[in-house]
């Protein structure tokens, strides 16, 4: 008799197409997509360019809307939700990290991090002291007062995991997110996203171009011809 714990599905998401028009034409992106993620799950999706990971994570996110199918996340389909439930949705559910950071240039890290609160309604000075433990963990108490233009792009990219980890999402979406760094700083950002993964138990999907870092993940999916297959 097995003694591992069986873990439930966080997103599900079922015959998901995306078409664009293109003026006269269309372009299929996504093909009646099946994909089940389970909670706590570290999930890599590989492609090449233009393959549709990009589209696929926006539409998880809700950012964009499926042409037909749909994704639900912690039981609630979320393109079924209005404009302003969606976002609120992604605030409470979803975090993101990209390939460009997105910090906004203006505030210190702590401001960053910390912003996803301060949206909600938190008081700055609260959201401070949350956002301020999540700098701490990725190794950069020492910087929660420099501005982006002040950190190395390592260490813009651990302030970027730690605002999408700020507010205890189920799931964090990471598009390319060691795309615009050398391989040493990459990798060193990959095992915080793991470490962060096993202690937090938050769900991680990541689309990459790069094998040998989706390797680092518990599943790797290639996407390819607007499916998702085992790598």
């Amino acid at each position: 008799m097995s003694n591992s714990v069986k873990r439930s599905p966080i997103i599900q998401i079922e015959q998901l197409s995306r078409v664009y028009s293109d003026g006269a034409s269309e372009v299929q992106v996504l093909t009646d997509l099946d994909l089940t993620v389970e909670k706590g799950e570290q999930l890599a999706i590989v492609g090449s360019s233009g393959s549709g990971k990009s589209t696929l994570l926006h539409l998880i996110g809700g950012l964009d809307k499926p042409s037909s199918g749909k994704v639900t996340i912690d039981g609630t389909n979320i393109h079924s939700l209005s404009a302003k439930a969606q976002g609120e949705f992604r605030n409470q559910h979803i975090g993101f990290v990209y390939q460009f950071h997105h910090l906004l240039p203006e505030f210190e890290a702590q401001d960053n991090v910390a912003m996803p609160l301060i949206i909600r309604g938190m008081k700055r000075q609260e959201a401070h002291k949350i956002a301020n433990k999540l700098i701490a963990r990725v190794g950069l108490e020492n910087r929660k007062t420099h501005k982006p233009s002040e950190l190395s792009g390592g260490e813009r990219q651990r302030i970027a995991f730690a605002r999408a980890l700020v507010t205890e999402p189920d799931c964090v979406l990471a598009d390319e997110p060691t795309g615009n760094l050398d391989h040493a700083t990459a990798n060193q950002v990959y095992e915080l996203m793991c470490e962060l993964n096993r202690e937090m138990g938050t769900t991680f999907i990541t689309v990459t171009h790069d094998l040998e870092l989706a390797g680092k993940m518990q599943r790797q999916l290639h996407l390819e011809d607007g499916q998702l297959k085992a790598l």
